[in-house]
């Protein structure tokens, strides 16, 4: 059976990560989208939990309104409280990623680095400009 699922939509809330008593990261979160058709609006709402290495990695890079698309599976969580079984479905992160116009991104106002009007917009050979400065925000050099 395949069960992946692929979102696109905004956090809610920043990001806090916890840890296990075995010293293992994770992070629970809310990622919000909404769509219109004529003049209704649907709004959905999806609880996710990120472990590891993409819990610190979505608390360092995404912050609240930000721009975020998710791969994970859905699972469902069970407990009991107070002699009642409860349960809920939850989006378990697999990988991360940026997108959206990086204007929306916080990395560049959290660090005060100032961005160019022309980056992050292709040249006429399509390549980006990425300004001087900021090699230390990229999480992949």
């Amino acid at each position: 059976m395949v069960n992946k699922v692929i979102y696109q939509g905004r956090l809610t809330a920043d990001l806090e990560v916890k840890y296990t008593q075995s010293n293992v990261a994770y992070a629970e979160f809310t990622i919000a989208w909404s769509e219109k058709y004529k003049e209704m609006e649907t709004k959905s709402f999806l609880r996710c939990k990120a472990w590891r290495n993409n819990a610190e990695f979505i608390e360092k890079y995404f912050k609240k309104g930000t721009m975020i698309l998710i791969e994970g599976h859905m699972v469902t969580e069970e407990w009991e409280a107070n002699g009642e079984k409860k349960s809920r479905s939850i989006c378990l992160i697999d990988r991360a990623h940026f997108c959206g116009d990086r204007g929306h991104q916080s990395n560049n106002q959290q660090t005060g680095t100032p961005v160019p009007e022309e980056a992050g917009k292709p040249d006429a050979d399509g390549f980006m400009n990425i300004p001087d400065g900021v090699d230390d925000e990229l999480p992949f050099l």
